[in-house]
């Protein structure tokens, strides 16, 4: 029966914790955009997950609510598999003894 090979793809993301400090803070979208220098669709993209942000810009976000940059943003690495193609038990088994296809 054949094995498939599969190359290794990482995938990153992140998790976005800054609504919840923001509203412990009582502040604004604009009031956190303009501490940190960013426009107020930044903030929003940010806790929405749907930007990246520099790492500057984190450590900036961390800084206005005094606390590390990991409880504001949480980065995730995901390791998906694709499929390459097939090869037979008997050749792989041929490469492990060193002998080549």
């Amino acid at each position: 029966m054949p094995e498939k090979e599969a190359l290794s793809k990482k995938k990153s993301s992140f998790d976005s914790n800054i609504h919840v400090y923001r509203a412990m803070k009582r502040m604004t979208q604009q009031e956190l955009a303009d501490k940190v220098g960013v426009s107020r669709q930044t903030i929003i993209q940010l806790e929405r997950n749907r930007y990246n942000p520099s790492l500057l810009l984190a450590h900036d976000i961390a800084d206005v609510f005094e606390v590390p940059i990991e409880a504001i943003i949480t980065f995730k690495t995901k390791v998906e598999e694709e499929p390459l193609g097939t090869m037979s038990v008997d050749r792989k088994k041929d490469q492990q003894d060193g002998n080549p296809s």
